[in-house]
Parts: C-alpha cells; structure tokens; sequence
C-alpha cells in the first residue's frame, strides 16, 4: 500500500481543486473534521467510505449547497468562498446527482439548457440554437443519443452522460460524479468509462465516489478515504490492494464468506408463461424452498417489470403463477403479501419507505392489525416485536423510535426486511438489495438473505452487479428485451455466461 503525501510548492500550478481543512458539523454530529485532499487536472479520483463517512457531506460543500465550519478551498490555487450552487457552477464545479436531476417529458436538449436556455430578444426560446449546441457537446461523448428525444426514453447510462454534456456546456473543470453507476450494468458502465478518459484528456479534474471497488480500480489512479468525518488516508490504487481499501474504510478487515446453499427439493412458487405486455414475455421458471433466485440482465430488460408481476404490483396480461401448487389470483399487493410474498423494491426513498416515521411504524405497516383491539393499537406489544426482529437483523443504532430516515441505506435495508419477518413473509423479492450501500453493509445484508434462505425462505434477488448474482444465488434467470433468455445453474454461473445471455441470448460457457 502505498499513502500519498500531498504535493509541495511546487507541483501546485497543476491542481484544479485543493481543499484544506474542511470542517463541517451540525447539531449533535460533525460530519467532517479536518480534511483535506487534492485533485489534479485530468485525473480522477476517487472518494471513499462507508454511509455516514462524510462523502455526501463533502460534495454539498464542493456544489455549494454547504457551507463550511472551517477549512478552505482554491481552485486553480486561487481562494474560493462557494456561498450558493450558482456561485460553485461560476467557478466550474458541477456534481453529476445520484438521482439525476431531469425532467422526464423534456427532450434531451431542453433537460441540457434547464434554468439556461439561449434566447433571442432575450425572452424567446431558440430551440434550434439549443439542440445545435447540445448536438456538438454529446458528438465528443455518445453521438448516438438523440437531442430530440424525451429524456425519459433514453437508458439511465444515456441519461449520465446527458448530466455530463450539461456539466460541459457550463465549462465545467471539475465534476464530482455521486454513485453514477447505480443502476448500470458493465456494458453500459463501459460506455460511461471512456466518457470519462476523454473529460480527462480535455484536461478536466473527476472526484468519483462509488461504492463498487471494481469500478473505482478502473477509472481512478488515486483515493481518499474517509471514516468517521475523518480523512484516513490518500492511497495510489495501482500499490493497493482492495483489502486493503476496505480495511481503511471499515477499519478492519473484512471477509464475505462463501456461497452456501440451502436449497430444499419442494417447489413453493411456479410462473407459467407469465407476461404483461411488450415488458415481459412468456417467461417461466420455479422457485424452491431455500432458493436464492437471481434475476440478471441489462437496465430495461424487464428484470423490475417481472418483479412487479410475482409480488401483485401488477396484474399479468398472460400466464399462470402458482403457490404451493396452487393457482394464485391476487390482483394487489395486500393479496401477495397475505400469500406471503414480500417486495424489497429498488429505490428504498421512494417506494420502500416512509422517511418521517419511526423504524417500529415502518416495519409495522403490513402487520397493524395484529397489535390492533377495537381500533387501538397496542403500542408496546409492536414496539416489543419490532425490537426483536431489530435485534435479529443487527440494526445499528438500534433505536426503533427513530426516523427511518435518519439510518443509512443498509440500516434502512435491514428496517424493510425486519418488516416482512413481522409479516411472515415466506417469499421475499429483492430488488437491487444494495443499491447504495456500502461495502461493510453489504455483507451484512448478504448474511442476512442467506439467513433467511437457511431458514426455509424462498429468496429472488435481482441485481445490476454481476458479483453480487455470482456470489449470492443457486441459480440465475437472464432477462433479454423482456423475455427469458436462460436460465443458469450455479455450476454454469460467471460473468461472461451471464452477459452473453444478456446481450446476445446465447450461452457461452
């Protein structure tokens, strides 16, 4: 492992941005004590540490949403006081949002020019001169998205490098890209790579946060780690192992023990045929008591579509879903979940929780009326159960009376599971289970799902990351343009088996 110093006098004319002594708190929590680091023209780097670490905290100061305690920044060695997002654009700065910040049933162009649009006589939008520009910006990137196109029909991989064009049309030097690969699968992550070897040959400064090492070993040459609002330490990528990595994040090492499976012969859910639609297409499979069940394939291949099938979201146009055996006709959510089918759905803020209640009122949700008499909820009897289940899941803090949305996403995670364990849920539906996630958190949820497998549960696991479906399941169904395109045992299981599927449907050992 090889700790960098940072550069003396002398190399200072090549950095883009310098941030010394960043201190930032806020009541009860310092979320960032003394850090520092560095990032040269054309180089990126990557920002490291677990939920909670300070990252977030850090690119609201870099994008001027905060303002620090303490500490300064220059860039180009020049001292700035970024007071207001504007005021970090001017100076060029720009942060590439986790959840992009577009407007769905805009085109391409006009989501590019938002809050800047060209005009003539100053109030008339010129929208040929717009899609003029934001034609040349995506011709450096990816000339195959259409600047006419609503935004919303474009690929998330396509909708990221729309973000980065827009960051360019400011002349922006330096972009912090905020977990720009959460929902991408490596094809596409391939295409957001060479995106960013071409900002650094136009000589622009990348912060890359991400808690997916592989990725950050590919496009970044240097780290800083946080911990505890803490910097750990600046390391070169190329002399460190990723043990190492994550023992610096983590502070202490961390091993994710091999996959075990617990699958039993008995059969406890069955689709035949099953189908909505252009999004999923005569699909059929079995899950067995015991699984763990992934379903693999690129952004769009209809992976989410058939989740929203199993677990009643939506009502299927064609096909069969079995229970047990039996034919199952729920046509709601309530009716899977009273079948015993649970959803862990892809974006926990939005869909999975609600963030102003406690953890207790939000794992509760499905079971009310069993601590219900006469209309009243017996308060202490949930509050007891709850507990429990916290406990059971290792929910840190442990506090059930707390908002949920106070507790980082693993802890968020482990709070929707301790839900359907009060549910009773035997068939549990995890879609992107560690989207967000850190690393540390991250074996815990894997723990976790292969607790609930050994314990007779039936799990379907859903994933964009490929070592995440390797690691995790027994077998492995590969969408393709919303159909079925194979289905993989785990002795068939590698990455290149699974994208061959992916993009190609066909099987390549």
């Amino acid at each position: 492992m090889v700790i960098i110093p940072m550069s003396n006098t002398a190399q200072t004319q090549d950095i883009a941005i310098s941030l010394t002594g960043i201190s930032k708190g806020f009541t009860g929590v310092q979320a960032l004590d003394n850090v520092g680091f560095e990032v040269r023209a054309g180089e990126v780097r990557a920002l490291l540490g677990e939920n909670g670490a300070g990252k977030s905290t850090l690119l609201k100061i870099l994008s001027g949403i905060y303002r620090t305690d303490a500490g300064e920044m220059r860039i180009n060695g020049k001292l700035v006081d970024l007071r207001t997002p504007k005021a970090a654009k001017q100076a060029g700065i720009a942060l590439i949002h986790q959840e992009l910040q577009q407007i769905p049933e805009l085109d391409v162009a006009q989501n590019m020019f938002l809050g800047n649009s060209i005009t003539n006589f100053g109030f008339l939008t010129d929208k040929g001169k717009m899609r003029q520009r934001a034609k040349e910006l995506l011709a450096q990137l990816d000339p195959t998205i259409d600047v006419t196109a609503k935004i919303k029909t474009l690929r998330v991989a396509q909708r990221q490098i729309v973000e980065i064009a827009k960051a360019l049309l400011g002349n922006a030097k330096i972009i912090a890209m905020d977990e720009p690969t959460s929902s991408l699968m490596p094809v596409e992550f391939d295409k957001l790579v060479s995106v960013i070897e071409q900002l650094k040959r136009d000589r622009v400064a990348v912060i890359y946060v991400s808690h997916k090492l592989d990725e950050v070993y590919r496009v970044a040459s240097e780290a800083t780690i946080l911990r505890d609002g803490k910097k750990v330490a600046d390391v070169d990528l190329a002399a460190t192992s990723v043990d190492a990595v994550v023992a610096l994040m983590v502070g202490r090492s961390l091993e994710i023990p091999p996959h075990v499976s617990h699958v039993k012969n008995d059969v406890v859910l069955s689709a035949k045929d099953l189908g909505r639609g252009r999004d999923v297409r005569n699909v059929s499979f079995e899950l067995r008591r015991g699984e763990v069940l992934g379903v693999a394939g690129l952004v769009g291949s209809g992976r989410t579509e058939l989740a929203r099938l199993i677990t009643g979201v939506d009502v299927p146009s064609t096909g069969e879903i079995f229970l047990n055996g039996v034919k199952a006709t729920y046509a709601n959510p309530r009716a899977a979940i009273e079948a015993g089918i649970a959803l862990l759905p892809e974006d926990r803020k939005k869909e999975g929780i609600i963030p102003l209640r406690s953890v207790a009122s939000n794992a509760a949700m499905p079971s009310f009326s069993h601590f219900t008499s006469a209309g009243i909820v017996r308060q202490g009897e949930l509050e007891r159960r709850v507990d429990e289940h916290a406990r059971s899941v290792n929910l840190r803090p442990l506090d059930i009376k707390r908002p949920i949305r106070l507790f980082s996403g693993g802890n968020q995670q482990k709070a929707i599971i301790c839900r359907w364990l009060m549910a009773g849920s035997e068939i549990l539906v995890f879609d992107e289970p560690t989207r967000g996630i850190d690393v540390g958190a991250k074996g815990e949820i894997y723990r976790l799902i292969e607790l609930l497998a050994a314990e007779g549960r039936s799990i379907i696991v859903i994933s964009s990351e490929l070592p995440e479906i390797l690691r995790l399941c027994d077998n492995v169904l590969v969408m393709r343009s919303g159909e079925m395109a194979g289905k993989l045992t785990r002795a068939e299981l590698s990455e290149e088996s699974v994208m061959s599927l992916a993009i190609t449907g066909k099987y390549a050992a």
